[in-house]
């Protein structure tokens, strides 16, 4: 955390100095706009797995294997991530938005499992988004191997399979 300078911003950006402090005038709204970034690009990621027309357990568990496997892929991303939630801890303002990117996450997984026939929809999305941050911190910061994406396909699909039951 201690890296994220307004100057090692502009370095990285290839913006002239000051320019990030233009925007973001505290190291606060630099962490504000960091965690909002990552969680766009997160968004990016699982788009597919909730904006699809197929809701059933032929497709469903492929897709968010695949959008879990992309996570794992960039492993500074997710730590990043990792670092803004401790640092939320610590934080209010950061509490805030950290929570709020949750619920972006959420939200759209208690629609899907709706559409599904979920008979708790909203305890089985907090359950299918703490699954895949556990796949996730297991393989990025734990001690587990970074799944292949059959083994996370079989996952998702054996998880599913027991909440739509």
């Amino acid at each position: 955390m201690r890296g994220l300078t307004h100057r090692a911003v502009d370095e990285a950006a290839g913006l002239p100095p000051g320019s990030t402090s233009n925007l973001a005038r505290t190291r606060a709204a630099l962490l504000e706009l960091a965690l909002s970034r990552l969680t766009e690009l997160e968004m990016r990621a699982l788009a597919p797995a909730y904006q699809s027309d197929e809701v059933d357990l032929s497709g469903l568990p492929g897709r968010m294997a695949e959008a879990l496997y992309i996570q794992l892929q960039d492993r500074r991303r997710t730590l990043a991530r990792y670092e803004l939630a401790l640092e939320a801890t610590r934080r209010p303002e950061l509490r805030e938005i950290y929570d709020a990117a949750g619920r972006r996450f959420r939200d759209p997984a208690v629609a899907l499992l709706t559409a599904m026939g979920s008979r708790e929809p909203v305890r089985h999305a907090r359950q299918l988004v703490a699954f895949g941050e556990g796949l996730m911190f297991d393989a990025i910061a734990g001690a587990g191997a970074t799944p292949t994406l059959d083994e996370l396909n079989e996952a998702m699909r054996d998880l599913l399979a027991g909440m739509l039951r």
